[in-house]
């Protein structure tokens, strides 16, 4: 595999690749995500048990590699079974709506420059297609999958199951408005929705000058726009339904959630989408906020690290630490209480993410007309948001307790039209006089 200097790859435009071509690359993608899967599944039971001081999967395969396939060969073979009362045809076409979306997303995900195919005299970009509007078409694939799973939910027949597809159908839709509000910022900046034309805008690094001395600043937004890259990646936990947001499969409240009713093949399906969109969410992170797929620093200093089929490197080890972030807060930190994690994200992720658009948008529009460094004040800016969203998550000073006046009053058992027993703690000279009246009897 040669690698072709940057400077003397033809520039291959999208929609141009022979028909074999496309189909390479659209088969490729396809056994990346099967066998990113399986890898993710293996990685997340091996270093969550790691974080637990126990093995691990361990014994199919070499470091238990085989585990996944192994577990997945197991629900292939299981009984398929269909409870009674389902509607039969929204319970069988559920997993098939949450899984095919998942796969869809990857197609305008950039994983490397234009580099020319071995043993072949053709060129093409490491990307499947590109659209003007990429990033809006991977927010509305990827909220199709929602309808999957609240009718997964509904015709499960069961409460269980519908308590989950609702939970999930308003936690999805809570946190992508803040996914959506975190990802304008970028737009700005860009100037563009296409996610290609986002990598190519954090191709250029700036310096700022602290103290005397000149400090390089990638550009990646990540750093730029470090508000926004917090936002989205608290909003993508919640949009995945990973933990500690797993709230629509809480086993302590309801057995599994919209899983509740599934089995075989159809309840793996479920679980596929799930990891494919960690691996979506990640990706669209990387792409929009890490540079894509070129080399973080100091490998950048390497003229040809961002040529030929190096770059796929990158973003794959780009990817790789996401997913670890992901595995990471799954061992880490307890789930929240449902009122707790909807508040987080109406009145705390959209409301920040409103204000920082505006004063990105200042920035932006008033950098046009004055000249000045704008990156010291995002810098800044940054910095006061992050101690905004710290304040946020300080624990308040509670209220004094009201006094016991209230407990006082004259107990009424029908006040609210229906009989409700009395207090279990009785009054003090209540409980005093009782205990004398039993002396008494002694």
């Amino acid at each position: 595999m040669s690698l072709i200097p940057l400077a003397d790859t033809p520039q291959v435009g999208f929609g141009s690749d022979p028909w074999w071509v496309i189909g390479l690359k659209v088969l490729l993608v396809f056994i990346f995500l099967v066998v990113f899967t399986l890898f993710n599944i293996w990685f997340e039971r091996r270093v969550v048990a790691r974080m637990q001081h126990r093995v691990g999967p361990n014994v199919h395969g070499p470091f238990g590699l085989l585990q996944s396939l192994a577990d997945g060969m197991k629900l292939m073979f299981k009984e398929d079974l269909t409870p009674k009362g389902v509607d039969k045809f929204v319970y069988i076409a559920a997993p098939v709506i949450v899984s095919i979306p998942a796969f869809m997303t990857f197609a305008v995900i950039p994983f490397g420059p234009t580099v020319r195919i071995p043993f072949t005299d053709t060129y093409t970009r490491l990307q499947i297609t590109d659209l003007p509007v990429s990033v809006l078409y991977v927010m509305a694939i990827a909220s199709i999958g929602i309808y999957g799973i609240v009718l997964a939910g509904w015709s499960s027949n069961s409460t269980y199951s519908l308590l989950g597809g609702l939970r999930s159908s308003a936690q999805m839709i809570s946190y992508e408005v803040a996914m959506g509000l975190a990802l304008v910022a970028v737009f700005l900046f860009a100037g563009s929705l296409s996610t290609s034309e986002i990598v190519d805008a954090q191709a250029s690094s700036q310096t700022i000058n602290l103290l005397g001395a000149e400090i390089p600043i990638p550009g990646w937004y990540a750093v730029l726009l470090f508000p926004s890259f917090v936002i989205y990646v608290i909003s993508m936990v919640g949009e995945t339904n990973r933990a500690p947001f797993d709230l629509p499969e809480a086993e302590g409240e309801l057995v599994a959630g919209y899983l509740t009713e599934y089995s075989s093949m159809k309840y793996a399906m479920f679980f596929l989408a799930e990891y494919i969109n960690m691996a979506t969410v990640s990706a669209l992170a990387t792409t929009l906020f890490l540079g894509g797929w070129r080399a973080p620093w100091p490998i950048s200093i390497w003229d040809g690290a961002n040529e030929g089929y190096w770059p796929v490197l990158w973003f794959f080890g780009k990817l790789l630490a996401f997913v670890f972030f992901f595995v990471w807060l799954r061992g880490t930190l307890p789930r929240l209480r449902y009122d707790q994690f909807m508040k987080l994200g109406w009145k705390v992720l959209i409301p920040i993410s409103l204000g920082w658009i505006v004063l990105v948008a200042t920035v932006r529009a008033v950098g046009r007309e004055v000249e000045f460094n704008r990156t010291y004040l995002l810098v800044a800016a940054g910095i006061i948001a992050g101690f905004a969203i710290i304040t946020m998550f300080l624990p308040q000073k509670q209220e004094p307790e009201p006094t016991t006046a209230a407990a006082d009053e004259e107990f009424d058992a029908f006040a609210g039209g229906y009989p409700v027993p009395p207090p279990l703690i009785p009054d003090t000279a209540t409980a005093g006089a009782e205990t004398a009246k039993e002396g008494n009897r002694g």
